[in-house]
């Protein structure tokens, strides 16, 4: 009828949808590893980073060592893209820094990719194409609209078929307040106060921390990392004195699976942090939940408890508390997210700290990782909310069944297979904080949310 547009059948919706293509958030390993499951699977991804470059977060703590060898840090179709180029893998048996990981591996494998990764790009909000997130009609028949931020403030509208939100959490960390807020006199005192691993290489940073009284505040391997880096400024630097602040009770098993631990690296950071403490090297204060941030008479700082004691004399203050992921760019889109952990609801109960150790971490996969808004995906270290204690190897595990899943081979997605090293208890807050909660044996992992998409962490990410 003249005059009149028909509208579309739900097959032909499907075609037209067939050939968008899939914005991938974040070009870190598992958001670039998502890029190499579609693409091998004749999906057009498009990856969308807001930093310069490949890895731009991995790159902000270059400087230190993954507990987990080159073998567990490549992804399976990532490895596959880079061979056709002829690719040298590095040796399989090593341990790189995040600066290697970017060099050797994430810039290459974005290379690879070529112009289906876009920097410079700051993903700032996710809708259905004409609905709001109250709309029900249409939801499973209109594409997902990306809307994009460019440095030089530009904005763009991709229409997408789905998207894959693979942005970590690096640019979320906790703040060093008890109760989950910046303590009082938290942002004040914001020039002493660092919420990442120091860089004791960079003569500037170690001038900030040499001869001075550092407060570390965490219990996960990020803040173990911390303190053994620098008990060695300590040991050439005259008048370092480091207090180390627990959240929890009790040291109890903070210093992880020794000998026991399936990440070799990683149990030798707990002895090296262990025997640190012993020698008298650091000063524990447990059982410590910041309340406020006080500057003194000579312009240090003074940390208040809630329960009123005090850490007195502190010139700068470390804070590897964990992370948090950043939501709020997804506040058009209905995600089913679990009240505690921020993580998809079917996921909460297999990761929960409280519950599970890091080796009892049930296979997961599209399945467990969907939402009510069909398409959306939170994958990589973003997808264990405030979890701590993510493998690139779960990473790489769930965007292979997410590709399999946005391609249609349901079979494929559901075949997911996970095996990961025993590493014993994965700590946070909650019950974990108290003494009776702790297991024997455990890696006692981080309360700091150790850097995202990682080997648990940068050891740590």
């Amino acid at each position: 009828m003249k005059g009149v547009r028909m509208s579309e059948s739900p097959d032909l919706s499907r075609r037209a949808a067939a050939t968008l293509p899939v914005v991938v958030v974040g070009a870190g390993p598992v958001g670039l590893a998502a890029a190499a499951e579609l693409l091998e699977r004749g999906v057009e991804p498009l990856v969308l980073e807001r930093g310069h470059g490949a890895g731009a977060a991995v790159a902000q703590w270059r400087h230190v060592r993954l507990f987990s060898q080159w073998d567990e840090l490549t992804a399976p179709a990532a490895r596959r893209l880079l061979d056709a180029r002829g690719w040298r893998h590095p040796a399989p048996d090593g341990y790189p820094t995040g600066g290697e990981w970017v060099e050797q591996y994430l810039r290459p494998l974005a290379g690879a990719l070529g112009q289906r990764v876009r920097y410079g790009a700051e993903v700032v909000g996710v809708a259905r194409r004409g609905r709001d997130r109250v709309v029900d009609s249409g939801r499973d028949s209109e594409p997902l609209t990306v809307h994009v931020r460019a440095r030089d403030g530009a904005q763009q509208r991709i229409i997408a078929r789905a998207v894959i939100d693979a942005s970590g959490t690096w640019g979320s960390a906790n703040p060093l307040g008890g109760d989950g807020l910046p303590a009082l006199g938290e942002r004040a005192a914001a020039d002493r106060i660092g919420y990442r691993v120091p860089d004791l290489d960079d003569a500037q940073v170690r001038a900030r921390y040499a001869g001075r009284h550092v407060a570390v505040v965490g219990s996960g391997h990020s803040a173990l990392t911390a303190l053994v880096a620098l008990v060695g400024l300590a040991a050439v630097e005259p008048g370092t004195r480091i207090s180390w602040v627990l959240r929890r009770g009790a040291v109890g098993a903070v210093f992880g699976g020794g000998d026991a631990d399936q990440l070799p690296a990683r149990g030798a950071l707990g002895r090296r942090a262990r025997q640190a403490a012993e020698d008298g090297h650091v000063t524990v204060v447990p059982g410590f939940r910041t309340d406020a941030v006080e500057p003194d008479a000579d312009g240090r700082l003074t940390l208040v408890s809630s329960g009123g004691q005090r850490i007195e004399a502190v010139d700068e203050v470390v804070v590897l508390t964990g992370f948090r992921p950043d939501l709020s760019w997804l506040s058009e889109v209905r995600l089913a997210l679990d009240p505690v952990l921020q993580a998809p609801l079917a996921l909460a109960p297999l990761i929960d700290p409280n519950v599970h150790s890091c080796g009892t971490v049930y296979p997961h996969g599209a399945k467990e990782l969907e939402h009510p808004e069909p398409g959306v995906f939170l994958a990589g270290m973003k997808s264990y909310g405030r979890a701590p204690t993510f493998l690139a190897l779960t990473g790489y595990e769930q965007v292979r069944s997410i590709a399999a899943d946005i391609a249609g081979d349901r079979a494929a997605a559901e075949r997911v297979e996970l095996t990961l090293p025993e590493t014993g208890v994965c700590g946070g807050a909650g019950l974990f904080d108290e003494p009776a909660a702790e297991v024997d044996g455990g890696c006692a992992g981080p309360a700091t949310a150790e850097v995202l998409t990682l080997s648990a962490a940068p050891a740590s990410g």
